[in-house]
């Protein structure tokens, strides 16, 4: 080699050795950045249970003010938090009814079940929902099975009483609405079925006097009604049914209506009757009223 190539040799090596090291400061500067992993705070099952509780409180505060959709989004994130919590499941399974979803609703309750399975409310929740879909099977079985967790729900008993009125079963039904009624003596709404029911078993004597002892806890149209049509079955132009149906067509005129009175779970003797009844003459302009006041879109006011 001449001493120009060597010249030339020799810089090129010092060119190179001059690349190689500036690369190894170029990577000894920036590896660190990409090989360095950030420290990820991880709370312990302690502090996500906090957490998880925190938000579902949360979205059950935004179920009390209506916001319905929010409350669902944080309820679904509770869950996801603290899945193992059945109170959580619960919120989510309430947003979901608000929301108008009662197929998730379900699943959400049965989660909550899964993990307290001994929990009556959790069974008769489900219960309610399976009477919202019409699964009266369903619903009277999760009923029955709660009561032998809480055999001192009164409106357990009265939801069973309810259940048994739609499948037809009439004793059954009364015996339902007696134990609700021992349960809880002024409990008006189950006294009011009983009223019904027995009024479907042609004993209508009892079934006035049942509607009478409901009226002296609650003016309510419904009993008021049951009562007038009971009264004038027995005596044609009673002028206390009269009365009675003025007043109560006047508190809710939707009880004109068949229709309502079947969500009401009134039978076919019942409704007959306050046909009969409503076609006396001297309620024509009340019935008229009542008949251009009311509403198909109404919602069961004794169900509860």
């Amino acid at each position: 080699m001449n001493n120009f190539n060597k010249s030339n040799g020799i810089k090129l090596k010092a060119k190179f050795l001059g690349l190689v090291l500036i690369g190894i400061s170029f990577f000894s500067l920036t590896l660190p950045a990409y090989s360095f992993t950030p420290y990820i705070y991880e709370p312990n099952p302690e502090e996500l249970k906090k957490t998880g509780i925190s938000i579902g409180k949360t979205a059950a505060q935004l179920l009390h003010l209506g916001q319905n959709k929010e409350a669902e989004k944080l309820a679904l994130l509770a869950v996801q938090i603290q899945p193992n919590d059945d109170r959580l499941w619960s919120i989510l399974a309430e947003a979901q009814v608000r929301n108008n979803n009662i197929t998730a609703a379900i699943k959400s309750i049965r989660k909550a079940k899964d993990i307290n399975p001994k929990k009556a409310s959790l069974w008769f929740a489900e219960a309610s929902l399976e009477l919202q879909k019409n699964e009266i099977g369903n619903a009277i079985k999760l009923l029955s099975q709660g009561l032998i967790f809480n055999p001192k729900n009164e409106i357990a008993y009265f939801q069973l009483g309810n259940a048994r009125i739609m499948e037809n079963n009439l004793n059954l039904a009364l015996k339902a609405f007696e134990r609700a009624i021992t349960l809880k003596p002024n409990f008006w709404e189950a006294k009011n079925n009983k009223g019904i029911v027995l009024f479907e078993l042609d004993k209508t004597n009892k079934a006035i006097l049942e509607w009478e002892s409901v009226l002296t806890i609650t003016e309510n149209a419904e009993p008021m009604l049951a009562l007038a049509a009971a009264l004038n079955q027995i005596n044609n132009q009673n002028l206390k049914a009269i009365k009675l149906a003025k007043t109560a067509l006047t508190k809710n005129p939707n009880y004109i209506l068949t229709t309502y009175q079947k969500e009401q779970l009134w039978g076919k003797k019942l409704q007959a009757a306050a046909q009969n009844l409503l076609s006396n003459p001297k309620l024509a302009q009340i019935v008229a009223e009542a008949r251009a006041n009311s509403s198909v879109n109404t919602t069961n006011t004794h169900d509860q």
